[in-house]
């Protein structure tokens, strides 16, 4: 027998929360989420998001365990932008039974339409400036910050509930030892000659990070406003974003391109304290978690080039190829051996090629399904 619980009390919150942890116990790749992290995204009352938009958290349970738990959503601001009528699905796990992905699946489904949707897109944890898509490919390395993770046998359950492919989202590894230095010399002779045409590549200033922020969220609404899936950071929700990220952002790797002060294009990397989050239990920074995290973060190998945007005035011009040259060139004098630059939607050919520049290689793929209802 399954039931499928609609989650309402602080209680149910937290076993939605934990539920991970013990489905993917002995499982070397798992990277427990941050407990508190994932409770603000859960939150209506600390989220920014709930302000416009509604999601409902459901438990899966067999023979009195949980075996599985959905977020259904309904993004309000996605629906208008778009013109659609199309609700999501995130924060999705099961243990490897087709019956309880089926009824989670079909429960979100029931909620979504429930709201009037006609269609519905996942795994989506809240909204596409989160965390999204469903591995596919790749499933021999950790994931890196905020990319989802999950087991092969994922794929199955979520096409046999009836769900199509709607698009790939492609995670790049950049190497290093394959940044050769005579890419960084292309490269370099390429941002000369944006300089030449007045565009000027430089760090962020972090002693002016509001006003710095307000200018990043408008060449991101602006840069991906065409991108599947998308859908505008509200003023409140990038204040949100910013705020979390502002704790590791190292100004090396976060990056502006302004021509007459005005900003027409950035790229943000972050270190990827995936590698520390994997060893903290649970995803608990207290007692001990913290320390790990605030010591941890200097020792960390890996970036995650997690941003990247230019308006459209300003494309083609090689503007993107030096945002992530410069980030790279960056890191070789550092302890940093290679970055991810993700996600990337597998038909932005321009953005793609600009990765594949610096020789990065196509190393992992995530998938969002969707389904009519």
């Amino acid at each position: 027998m399954i039931d499928i619980v609609p989650v309402e009390s602080k209680k149910q919150r937290s076993k939605f929360i934990d539920f991970p942890h013990d489905l993917y116990a002995g499982d070397p790749n798992y990277v427990p989420e941050l407990y508190l992290g994932q409770q603000d995204l859960l939150s209506p009352t600390k989220h920014p998001f709930y302000k416009h938009s509604q999601a409902q958290p459901f438990l899966a349970y067999k023979d009195g365990r949980i075996v599985g738990r959905i977020l259904a959503i309904w993004n309000t601001n996605f629906n208008s932008f778009n013109s659609v009528s199309e609700g999501q699905f995130g924060f999705f796990e099961s243990i490897n039974d087709q019956e309880v992905a089926t009824k989670l699946l079909e429960t979100a489904q029931d909620w979504v339409k429930q709201k009037g949707g006609n269609k519905i897109v996942g795994p989506i944890n809240l909204t596409t400036n989160d965390s999204c898509g469903l591995l596919v490919e790749g499933f021999n390395l950790p994931p890196v910050a905020m990319m989802p993770y999950n087991p092969s046998y994922y794929i199955d359950l979520i096409s046999n509930a009836g769900f199509a492919r709607q698009v790939d989202l492609l995670a790049y590894l950049v190497n290093k030892s394959k940044a050769s230095q005579r890419s960084v010399l292309i490269l370099e002779k390429l941002e000369a000659r944006l300089n030449r045409s007045g565009i000027v590549l430089r760090e962020i200033n972090l002693k002016d990070f509001e006003n710095e922020s307000k200018k990043i969220k408008e060449v991101y609404n602006k840069a991906w406003d065409k991108n599947i899936g998308f859908v505008p950071m509200t003023d409140e929700e990038f204040a949100f974003t910013a705020k979390e990220l502002k704790m590791i952002v190292d100004p090396k790797y976060c990056l502006v391109a302004e021509k007459d002060n005005e900003l027409v294009g950035f790229a943000l990397g972050i270190p990827n304290i995936n590698e520390i989050l994997i060893n903290i239990k649970r995803g608990r920074l207290l007692p001990f978690g913290i320390f790990k995290l605030l010591f941890g973060i200097k020792k960390v190998k890996l970036l995650r080039v997690l941003m990247l945007g230019v308006i459209d005035s300003h494309r083609k011009l090689g503007i993107e190829a030096c945002l992530y040259g410069r980030i790279i060139k960056n890191s070789l004098s550092s302890g940093i051996v290679g970055a991810e630059c993700s996600w990337m939607l597998e038909h932005n050919y321009m953005m793609n090629h600009a990765i594949e520049q610096i020789n990065a290689d196509l190393y992992k793929r995530y998938r969002l399904y969707e389904k009519a209802i």
